[in-house]
């Protein structure tokens, strides 16, 4: 596997892009076997992923979208973790989103990364190569800000703040509700793999969309949302 976004380009990962023909972002991301898979995913992603993880943008008109970075100091006890249970929706009162759905995001036969579809755009998905929301570990959602058929689930992500709860229902009848720690809106050439990805020993919520301008029909940017678990 490339270790650096260099070396990582010439092998993509595909994703619909803003016409929905495939476009190539910057790396793969084999799934981890279940067991070990939240401690092994920094070491499995190259410092790329995450370049074009969400293709979107409503063509060269479309304003920019931009968030302040923040952030407040983490918490220094963490809700207790929650066992596996399948998401099955997503609920972001400050940025009105209510889905009542949530895809699988694995990865295909050439071991390549899956995002939502373009007709899918109001669905988030669920990264299946790391724990389940709300159980010790690094859980990512990834949710599309706008596409060609114009804007999408996230498109109100800049009400989004420090301190807003994100609530994800689960198989079980539970719901993992979290609290946004961190907002971060980041070029996708410089995408934090490491900080989003990386090893944690408490439940944490990593949530991914498009930001900045359009560039060659693509937002040029990611907005991550970091998130404890608390309750």
């Amino acid at each position: 596997m490339p270790s650096t976004p260099e070396a990582s380009a010439e092998r993509g990962i595909s994703h619909p892009g803003v016409d929905g023909r495939p476009d190539t972002a910057a790396t793969r991301a084999p799934r981890p076997a279940r067991r070990t898979r939240h401690f092994a995913a920094a070491a499995l992603l190259t410092g790329a992923l995450g370049i074009g993880l969400i293709a979107c943008g409503s063509g060269g008109n479309a304003p920019d979208v931009n968030v302040k970075n923040t952030a407040s100091a983490v918490a220094s006890s963490a809700a207790a973790p929650m066992k596996e249970s399948k998401p099955t929706g997503l609920r972001i009162p400050s940025a009105g989103v209510d889905a009542k759905s949530m895809l699988d995001l694995g990865v295909d036969g050439d071991q390549e990364l899956q995002v939502p579809p373009v007709d899918k755009a109001n669905e988030p998905g669920w990264w299946t190569g790391g724990v389940t929301p709300g159980e010790k570990g690094v859980s990512v959602i990834v949710a599309h800000y706008d596409t060609a058929k114009g804007p999408a689930l996230m498109k109100d992500v800049a009400k989004v703040k420090v301190g807003d709860s994100i609530e994800v229902p689960r198989a079980d009848g539970s719901t993992a509700t979290f609290k946004v720690r961190e907002i971060q809106q980041v070029n996708k050439k410089n995408f934090p793999t490491d900080k989003v990805y990386g090893k944690t020993d408490r439940p944490e919520l990593r949530l991914l969309t498009c930001g900045g301008p359009i560039k060659d029909g693509h937002r040029t940017d990611n907005i991550v949302l970091y998130a404890d678990l608390v309750k």
